[in-house]
């Protein structure tokens, strides 16, 4: 009897020391279960989108150990893909174009077939956006009307950038698919074509200063920006209420053989989301972003003009409600 007893004893103990064991490891294991992840779409390396991803993952990451969320970066083929990745769950925040923003909610251009994506919400809106057309000396390119029968880089399929270049070419009063020998490159690639003679010029949206036209103005062969102007760009601005006129500063590309300053038209970069995104994942985000905005403007040049307010600007998309919540606790809304 003693010996079953004192074997009972330990059957129990070894029962209790395993059950306080898992228990540990519950325990050790419940704030890395809690760790939430969230990646923000960009675009490509040579643009902003990419860097801008990077300054608001960098930001909010400083106050990881607060939200237990980590964010991260991924590249993408830009706007397009950014929204329809978001949606599908692929992504928690993507920057895209003011105007494919507003495309996607009416569920107009890419988005016809499959109609309005209710489902995508605005964060916040960030630098301008201009569409620039930089062309060689040599190719004869001086007006948007002077892209007929030229080499032209329009961009790749389901980028913003593409959209520009498409709606710029049909406002001059020309077709993309017959009047020019249209390029679907990405805009890493666009700078070495146009050196090496491959292009004649491209398109590519994005604020500036921007390493591609760097790169593009650093060669051999001249180039310079072509002014996108003219009665056709101005009834597509008034026509499209998401578009407003800009201009490239080439005092910051010291290369190109323009003397003043280039007329064009922009659209903004803005970062969004969709409703099934957590609140308190976007609520920090914004947050943390909007709290520091003075070392987020350090983090690139082109953020050297935002403030907290123009930051409200240009969403066409309603603001998810957790970003919502934060803008009023500031009193911005």
């Amino acid at each position: 009897m003693k010996r079953i007893c004192c074997l009972l004893l330990c059957i129990l103990m070894v029962f209790a020391f395993t059950g306080c064991s898992q228990k540990g490891e519950e325990a050790s294991a419940s704030p890395v279960s809690q760790k939430r992840f969230a990646t923000i779409g960009t675009g490509g390396v040579t643009g902003v989108y990419y860097p801008a991803g990077g300054a608001i993952s960098k930001i909010v990451n400083k106050k990881n150990d607060q939200y237990n969320i980590k964010v991260t970066v991924e590249s993408t083929g830009g706007s397009v893909f950014n929204v329809n990745a978001i949606l599908a769950g692929d992504l928690e925040f993507g920057m895209v174009q003011s105007d494919r923003q507003f495309q996607a909610l009416n569920g107009v251009a890419e988005w016809e077939p499959v109609g309005k994506q209710e489902k995508l919400r605005a964060v916040f809106a960030m630098h301008a956006e201009p569409v620039n057309l930089i062309a060689a000396d040599d190719a004869g390119i001086n007006t948007i009307a002077d892209l007929k029968g030229k080499k032209v880089n329009v961009g790749q399929p389901g980028s913003g950038n593409r959209g520009n270049a498409l709606d710029t070419i049909a406002a001059a009063g020309m077709n993309w698919e017959t009047d020019v020998v249209a390029e679907g490159l990405k805009p890493a690639e666009s700078a070495k074509m146009l050196q090496d003679d491959r292009i004649d010029a491209y398109f590519y949206t994005v604020g500036h200063p921007n390493g591609s036209f760097m790169e593009a103005s650093a060669g051999t062969r001249k180039v310079h920006f072509v002014p996108i102007e003219g009665p056709g760009i101005d009834k597509m601005i008034v026509d499209h209420p998401y578009y407003a006129k800009a201009y490239i500063p080439i005092s910051q590309y010291p290369n190109v053989t323009n003397t003043a300053d280039v007329p064009t038209y922009g659209v903004k970069a803005t970062l969004c989301t969709s409703a099934d995104v957590p609140d308190d994942v976007v609520y920090a985000v914004a947050k943390e972003v909007f709290e520091n905005l003075d070392e987020f403007k350090e983090l690139h040049p082109a953020f050297a003009t935002l403030t907290k307010e123009n930051m409200l600007e240009g969403l066409s998309a309603p603001i998810h409600p957790g970003a919502l919540k934060y803008y009023k606790e500031a009193g911005l809304k």
